[in-house]
Order: C-alpha cells, then sequence, then structure tokens
C-alpha cells in the first residue's frame, strides 16, 4: 500500500501525462486502491490547489478530474497566445445544446419539436465539436436515436456533473404551458435561419400589398 503523499504526488502526474481527465476507476486500479479513497485523493489536490492560489487547478468531470487552467490568468494566456481565433457556438448551437443537456436522452424529433424548427445540421456540429453523442435509441417507432451530453461537455462549460446545470424555471414553465394547449414551444432563430425569416417577411409584404390594391379596387 503506497502512502498518501506517494498517491498524490502520483496523481498529479498520471493527469499531466493524461491530458484528458482521469477516470476515478483508472486512476485506482494503477494505485491499487479504492476508488471512494482516490476521489477523496483527488478532492484533496482540489482543495490544496485552491488554497495555494495555484495556476493550475483540478476540476471534477463526471467521475474523472483533470488540469485546467486559473481563470484569472486567462489575460496572460490571451497575451502569450495572441493572435489567436476562437470559434464560439452559435445561438442555434447554444440552444439545441441547452435543450440537449435539460431533456436527455432525447430524440431529434423532440428537439425539433420544442425549437419549431429542424435541428439535424446544428445536432451534427455539435458532435463533431465533441459535445453531444448517441446515447442510444428510443423505444417507439422506427427507435429514432438518442442524444445525450458528453464529459467534454461537463469540461467546457465548467460542471462537475449534470447536477450542476442552473435550474431554468422559466423554461420549464412555459414548456408545460404548451403543452397543456396542445401547442409547441417555439423559439425564434434568424441569425440562424436567415432564409427562412427573409422568405417569410417577403411573403408577409406581398399579402399585405395584395390587399392594399384589392381596397384600391
Amino acid at each position: 500500500m503506497y502512502s498518501k503523499k506517494t498517491m498524490k504526488s502520483a496523481l498529479e502526474t498520471l493527469m499531466f501525462m493524461w491530458g484528458e481527465p482521469l477516470d476515478v476507476k483508472d486512476a485506482a486500479e494503477v494505485l491499487e486502491a479504492e476508488k471512494a479513497e482516490v476521489r477523496e485523493l483527488f478532492r484533496e489536490l482540489m482543495t490544496e490547489y485552491e488554497q495555494e492560489g495555484r495556476g493550475i487547478r483540478i476540476r471534477e468531470a463526471g467521475d474523472a478530474f483533470g488540469y485546467v487552467t486559473h481563470v484569472e490568468n486567462d489575460m496572460f494566456v490571451q497575451k502569450l497566445c495572441t493572435p489567436v481565433r476562437v470559434r464560439r457556438l452559435s445561438q442555434a448551437a447554444l440552444e439545441v445544446l441547452a435543450i440537449i443537456a435539460y431533456r436527455q436522452p432525447v430524440t431529434r424529433s423532440e428537439i425539433d419539436s420544442i425549437r419549431g424548427i429542424k435541428s439535424e445540421r446544428v445536432i451534427d456540429g455539435l458532435m463533431d465539436k465533441g459535445l453531444v453523442e448517441v446515447t442510444g435509441r428510443s423505444e417507439g417507432v422506427g427507435r429514432p436515436l438518442l442524444y445525450g451530453t458528453t464529459r467534454e461537455f461537463l469540461k467546457k462549460f465548467g460542471f462537475a456533473s449534470l447536477k450542476d446545470l442552473p435550474e431554468v424555471p422559466e423554461y420549464e414553465e412555459l414548456r408545460r404551458e404548451r403543452e397543456e394547449e396542445g401547442g409547441q414551444l417555439f423559439l425564434n432563430f434568424d441569425a440562424e435561419e436567415p432564409e427562412a425569416a427573409e422568405a417569410e417577411e417577403a411573403n408577409s409584404e406581398t399579402e399585405t400589398k395584395a390587399v392594399e390594391d384589392i381596397n384600391e379596387d
């Protein structure tokens, strides 16, 4: 049995070498220790890094732990890496990701129903970024694919688990009202679907012009 100091040192080395969040299970096998003990050592290291004001911190993601940089040092990282192009998620991608995060496992048709617009292309983009994955198949007709968030999602957004997702009572209340009315929750994404918005606006103008012509006659 290794000493506590030795195991903590080993965990630091393993996290550094692994590069991605290290599963408690894998670390426990390497250290020949119980998962509960190793998990507690990870969390002790997290606390020590925070109390000492280290530039590197340890973040919990699911049942895994990995290194991240201290957010207050971001300005120095930007200076070192400038110029850097950061790819941000579009409004549509953020909305679809939120739906999947809160409703998972969820099918594409359910996502489309909530948004009021097709989401296949957006889902594919989120999968390419490693934020969403297929988690299985529904038991419904045709057995459609079920989607859920990934560990990378937890890592990118700084969540230890899905339990850390902020509560959104407004969304849930609106969703229930729509379901009771027999309708769907429609979200407008003009930024993501500009052509559709322009077409709708053009049709509206045409109809208005036709009515004005009839009144003049």
